[in-house]
């Protein structure tokens, strides 16, 4: 569509907060101390919560600021949030609450910001406000949030995450309330139970009164010079409020010398009336109709005022008026000078209430030429987010629309997901549904936030969009294939990419970049599941730098690692990551994204390398992230290395607790290679804690759950066979049932190989060499792990190797004495071991000592080999230690693995003969 008149073809792209928000307004004049109210509130500091309560006008911002000036003297943090009436919803409060944090400490709000916008559902502000709390729980500095005009949030939602924030807050968040009423439920609730406790704090319209004194030097600064007797009959109409005082020292000041009315002013009521009846009438007529014109924007400049005049030349004329009337005390506020050489005011909402109510009675076609001309205006100057909503309030939807259509791709290239969904926010829901366009744009929005749900029903009502100019043929097509692809990927489904080949393998001419370049990241992760490496790079090489855009191009760099690491050169894909990251971190929260999807690799490929704290530590701090914003692939990757990295270092319970947010993952999302992934390593765990029966009826449920996928073949659908499979041959190494393990190994080593799962391939010889070894065929057995070492030293694997069974340690600290080994392998299953723990000398040598094989074994295991000597049998074994029968099997493997023996007389007679020597 054609944009609206007056307007650029291209709309520049601004913040979606604005910078005043962040920032305290400015008076004209100094602000005047009040030093027993600043000094009470700062002894107040460390409280979890102050709220200062007042009606309009008794200067609770003013309040705020002096404060705010006390505490950074004192050297903490403060962040301000100036509300506004577009927050009073629960993604617009969000994107504010975290823009102010980021002011202070881009840090802060940097995981909290990734949720922030891109999930609706109803646990999703919890989630966010957790996430914030722990990273501020980490913030050595003390932080105070200030919220300006909370009266605004009414939206039970808004309300219960100031709640959550609350009650969440670490020791060191302080959060000060300032609001014209008393707060709703539930954040009344919250304040109640902590003032209960002495950790809350409430200053009200009594604390912020002036006293005598401060009313007679506020009159001074206002006029210079006020008699005394005058001061105190004005501090006795107003009662101390602040802005009866200001209201009479303008009335004063204007009449330069002339007598008050002494009537009482001590509510909004009272303040209009005399404002329009001994003020307003005295201002120059262009001042009044000024600012009643001005009244129908939250914020205005000079520039502005005079569009709205129709005297587009006289911009400086006007700001040198309003800065004259602000320095009159007008009740214009300066709110920011940040944007170029404009000064940005408001109107205090006593004037603007007045000034409102004399804007109603103009003409109805003046009213709408107001707020057009705000519109054109702020379009052209890149505030479309306020264009926006002047073009909906003069009745013009459809333009605001247009607006909206025009900056859509853009803000989608961007990756500005939630500035995006802040401008459709604006429109009227019919006009959204009667816009084939913003439905496409509101389904990029779904594919990107992982809505699957969302985004199947964007597409059954995009699929039935009557054609038209701007609907039919081949684009329309394609880019419906796109999201059915991006659907597909959501839903972890690359046979369902696979089914869509034939479209999107023919982008027709005039294809726009941006659903090119999610065709090429769609179809790298299909080819990367199919085994087709160097397709899945190809694609990306010509699709993701298409926009020009650099998040396009760090998010192809990210498929390119997962290219390599899936090849198994992971030492490769590590630096692609690390690089993918720390460039996304420094372009900002639009590429957060992006991020946390090189973060999650990354963690991945620092386990893969025995980096386990590394890979913890990133992993953890980014994985309640992750599972809200991330597609289930990345999800998967990160809680499987995680719950691998917490079980490594010995944090068994965080482990499985990892296992358990995976599968309750996967059964929300619907997703069986999650939730096979989940169970297969639910599987090894038990078996490796001795809980045979708990692993069995695990691995029962895994393989119903692989029936559903029998014949699948290089796809994530295939993964879920593999996982069934992995955990079977688990369970007969487990039983000693070494040729049903090798007749599970066989056709998977094989497919793996055809699909170049070459990570995969190395730790399935290595199973092969365990039954191998319990078959008693040596030699078949050292061949399946020369090769294993061949294959891992080739690709830089450790935990792949070290992972697959409690046996591997061992195993490789006895073939690297092997003299016959290749010296570089054999030092490659040295350096193995040595990274298992299992400490060997760095040349080959004689068998270490018979002590140092028995300090091999663990607490139990000797207690085990210490009964065997007793000649007990394993059921005796298992009643004397208060284990199950199978649990004494598994310790009895260990010994006899870690010992070198056969069976239970050599393992006895090897204890003997280690004891031997300290009986002479």
């Amino acid at each position: 569509m054609p944009p609206a008149a007056g307007m650029p073809d291209t709309l520049p792209l601004t913040p979606p907060i604005s910078p005043s928000k962040l920032t305290p307004p400015r008076s004209a004049r100094p602000l005047m101390r009040r030093d027993s109210l600043t000094a009470r509130l700062t002894e107040a500091r460390d409280l979890r919560c102050v709220t200062i309560q007042g009606p309009a006008g008794s200067a609770k911002t003013s309040t705020l600021v002096a404060w705010r000036q006390s505490l950074l003297a004192l050297d903490y943090d403060v962040a301000w949030l100036s509300l506004a009436p577009e927050d009073d919803d629960p993604a617009s409060f969000l994107d504010a609450l975290l823009a102010s944090l980021a002011a202070v400490d881009p840090s802060l709000a940097a995981n909290a910001q990734l949720l922030a916008g891109r999930d609706n559902t109803p646990g999703a502000a919890e989630h966010c406000v957790i996430s914030l709390v722990r990273t501020i729980a980490m913030h050595r500095r003390k932080l105070v949030l200030m919220f300006d005009d909370v009266h605004l949030l009414r939206d039970p939602r808004v309300l219960a995450t100031l709640r959550w924030l609350l009650d969440y807050a670490p020791q060191q968040l302080h959060i000060a309330l300032a609001s014209r009423q008393p707060l709703p439920e539930p954040v009344s609730l919250s304040l109640a139970r902590l003032e209960a406790r002495g950790k809350a704090a409430r200053f009200d319209l009594h604390d912020l009164r002036f006293s005598a004194q401060e009313s007679a030097r506020f009159l001074r600064d206002q006029l210079g010079a006020i008699a005394a007797h005058d001061a105190s009959r004005l501090h006795e109409l107003t009662d101390g409020w602040p802005a009866g005082l200001q209201l009479f020292a303008l009335d004063l000041r204007a009449k330069q010398g002339g007598a008050y009315v002494p009537v009482h002013v001590r509510d909004a009521e009272t303040f209009a009336s005399y404002l329009e009846r001994e003020v307003l009438v005295r201002l120059a007529p262009a001042d009044l109709h000024l600012l009643t014109c001005l009244s129908a924007c939250d914020r205005f400049c000079g520039a502005l005022g005079a569009a709205l005049l129709a005297t587009p030349d006289a911009g400086p004329e006007i700001a040198r008026r309003l800065a004259g009337l602000a320095l009159d005390g007008l009740f214009l506020v300066r709110i920011s000078d940040a944007t170029g050489d404009r000064t940005w005011y408001r109107l205090h909402p006593l004037l603007r209430q007045v000034l409102q109510e004399r804007a109603a009675m103009l003409p109805a076609d003046d009213r709408h030429i107001l707020h057009t001309t705000a519109w054109h205006w702020l379009a052209a100057h890149g505030l479309i987010e306020e264009a926006v909503g002047h073009a909906v309030r003069a009745g013009s939807a459809d333009a605001a629309a247009d607006m909206v259509e025009q900056a859509a791709i853009d803000r989608l290239k961007r990756g500005e997901l939630s500035q995006l969904a802040a401008l459709l926010r604006r429109l009227p829901a019919a006009t959204i549904a009667g816009r084939f366009r913003l439905e496409l744009a509101m389904a990029y929005l779904h594919m990107y936030a992982g809505e699957g749900d969302a985004l199947e029903a964007s597409l059954l009502r995009l699929h039935a969009w009557p054609e038209s100019a701007d609907t039919s043929g081949a684009r329309r097509r394609y880019v419906l294939a796109v999201l059915r692809g991006g659907l597909a990927l959501v839903r972890d489904d690359t046979d369902g990419v696979a089914a869509l080949l034939p479209e999107l393998h023919r982008p027709p001419p005039g294809a726009d970049d941006f659903a090119f370049t999610a065709r090429a990241n769609i179809l790298s992760w299909m080819h990367i599941y199919r085994g087709e490496y160097g397709e899945a790079r190809q694609v990306i090489e010509d699709g993701a730098p298409c926009d020009g855009a650099p998040r396009g191009i760090l998010l192809g760099r990210c498929m390119e690692g997962m290219t390599h690491a899936a090849q198994g050169d992971v030492l490769l894909a590590e630096r692609i990551f690390r690089d993918v990251l720390a460039e996304s971190e420094q372009q900002g929260r639009t590429y957060a994204g992006v991020a946390g999807m090189a973060a999650a690799l990354l963690g991945e490929a620092q386990y893969e390398l025995n980096d386990v704290d590394a890979a913890a530590q990133m992993l953890a701090a980014r994985v309640d992230v992750l599972e809200r914003i991330a597609i289930p692939d990345t999800v998967l990757r990160a809680l499987q290395a995680l719950s691998c990295a917490e079980w490594l270092a010995g944090r068994r319970a965080e482990a499985l607790a990892c296992l358990d947010r995976l599968e309750r993952y996967a059964r929300r999302r619907q997703t069986d290679r999650l939730l096979a992934t989940a169970q297969w390593l639910r599987v090894r765990r038990h078996l490796e804690a001795g809980e045979t029966d708990a692993a069995a009826s695990v691995l029962r449920g895994l393989d119903a759950l692989a029936t559903r996928y029998r014949g699948a073949t290089l796809s994530t659908a295939w993964e879920v066979r593999v996982c069934a499979d992995l955990a079977a041959t688990a369970m007969h190494l487990h039983h000693n049932d070494f040729d049903a393990a090798l007749a599970r190994l066989a056709p998977l080593h094989e497919l793996s190989r055809a699909g170049g799962r070459w990570c995969r391939v190395a730790a399935l010889h290595v199973l092969v060499a365990i039954a191998e070894t319990g078959r008693h065929d040596a030699g078949a057995a050292r061949a399946h792990l020369v090769e294993a070492l061949r294959l891992g030293h080739r690709l830089g694997l450790v935990r792949s190797l070290l992972d697959v069974s409690p046996h591997v340690p061992a195993m490789m600290a006895d073939i690297a004495r092997d003299p016959s080994l290749d010296p570089v392998l054999g030092f490659y299953a040295q350096r193995l071991a040595n990274e298992a723990g299992q400490d060997t000398m760095l040349a080959p040598g004689p068998a270490p000592s018979r002590p140092t094989a028995l300090a091999a074994l663990s607490e139990r295991e000797t207690e085990v080999l210490m009964l065997l000597t007793q000649a007990m049998p394993n059921k005796k074994i298992a009643r004397v230690l208060n284990v199950s029968l199978d649990t004494v099997k598994y310790h009895l493997r260990n010994v006899y693995a870690k010992l070198g023996v056969g069976n239970r007389d050599e393992a006895v007679a090897r204890l003997r003969e280690t004891q031997a020597p300290r009986m002479h």
